[in-house]
């Protein structure tokens, strides 16, 4: 059941419900902001296909936002980062009351915590679910004793889950897939859909700024996002009398036991030619001030920051990983270089920093690819073919 984008504009036709109202889909995730900057354009799609959608999730600031969308909100007391029996225990019994309160046709879970603990919670309660693993994190990276036993223990559990449903598990790139077959999930029983959709309407290329080249880093401040190979990196470049400028944007989590420290980020921000911006609400005013667009990751499902940077016709620096090559494609919109390699991305950001030509090449490239394979329309049609076909099942 593998599926890619359709670029056609969907017209589903959508069961309904038995007192004729339109079929539920429900979004379980562990944080509101995380399902505004990933899931929304194919919220909005499912909503504009007659959906009605509503979102379980920890809230923090997110509600009004949520609300808006005229999606109908559950707080759920989600702990990430947390492996508590008594954390784990409230977040099932409360998804379950939503569960029960809703009846949902439709279930899209997003990441492994949320996956498996509402899977627990819709125990006795069967409904088709998209189980979305993309990533796969910190535990699928980690080689420490921790990290591999709960990767073993969530494969069982993706394994009951999907078994014991009639969904899918979705992956954003063919490596997440490969893996899933590794672990025992079966081929029919695995979607793949490149990504969340990227707004190419509201996000378009602009020129070059002027002064220093300058390369920016837009996400989580994790060491699995590569975030100190890259100060080092530019270090190296800063040494060599490159005078290249690096913009990190984002901020550190707490919640994952990758995160660097904020007195570490404060550091970095006072060394000559880095500036910490923190969290960006427009990210277009980011890769309006950067060259190129850099993302030295261990691992991916499908960056939102290399799409974004596409979509504003940004060339990349990016790691040879899964996730980071289906954007980041070398010798076509970028230039990929290996993991937690600082002088081997000096050489990259160097090189391309010295081609005016190359830049521009990969940035038109890189607007096109985000074009045709990466919109909105694009994923929202394909996940909304899928929800179409899944929620018919429960019927």
């Amino acid at each position: 059941m593998t599926s890619e984008p359709a670029l056609s504009k969907l017209t589903p036709v959508l069961p309904r419900r038995a007192d004729g109202q339109p079929p539920r889909l429900l979004y379980v995730g562990s944080e509101d902001w995380a399902f505004l900057t990933h899931r929304l354009p194919m919220a909005r799609a499912a909503k504009a296909a007659g959906f009605e959608v509503h979102v379980a999730t920890h809230v923090v600031d997110g509600r009004a936002a949520i609300e808006r969308e005229g999606f109908v909100l559950h707080p759920v007391p989600f702990a990430r980062g947390q492996l508590s029996p008594l954390a784990s225990l409230r977040t099932v019994l409360a998804l379950r009351r939503v569960h029960r309160a809703l009846s949902p046709d439709l279930v899209h879970r997003v990441a492994v915590q949320p996956t498996v603990l509402d899977g627990l919670a819709a125990f006795g309660r069967p409904v088709p679910a998209i189980n979305a693993i993309t990533g796969l994190g910190y535990t699928y990276i980690s080689r420490s004793f921790k990290a591999r036993a709960l990767k073993t223990a969530i494969g069982a559990l993706l394994r009951f889950i999907v078994a014991r449903d009639c969904g899918v598990v979705l992956v954003q790139n063919p490596d997440d897939r490969d893996m899933l077959r590794s672990i025992g999930i079966p081929e029919g029983r695995i979607a793949l859909i490149p990504g969340s959709g990227v707004d190419v309407d509201r996000l378009r290329p602009t020129p070059e700024p002027d002064g220093p080249i300058t390369v920016a880093f837009v996400g989580r401040l994790l060491d699995d996002k590569g975030i100190r190979p890259l100060v080092a990196a530019h270090r190296l470049l800063r040494a060599r009398g490159t005078p290249v400028t690096l913009l990190i944007a984002g901020t550190p989590d707490p919640a994952n036991p990758a995160s660097v420290t904020q007195p570490e980020v404060e550091a970095w921000s006072h060394e000559p030619g880095i500036e910490w911006l923190g969290y960006v609400a427009d990210i277009a005013t980011v890769w309006r001030r950067a060259h190129i667009a850099v993302l030295p990751s261990r691992r991916e499902g499908l960056p939102k920051s290399l799409l974004e940077a596409a979509a504003c016709g940004r060339p990349m620096v990016a790691t040879d990983v899964p996730g980071c090559r289906e954007v980041a494609i070398a010798g076509e919109t970028a230039l990929l270089v290996p993991v937690d390699d600082a002088e081997t991305l000096a050489d990259a950001i160097g090189a391309l920093a010295a081609s005016p030509q190359q830049r521009a090449q990969f940035g038109r490239r890189a607007r096109a690819l985000a074009e045709q394979r990466f919109s909105d329309a694009a994923i929202g049609s394909a996940v909304v073919d899928l929800y179409v076909r899944l929620a018919a099942k429960s019927d």
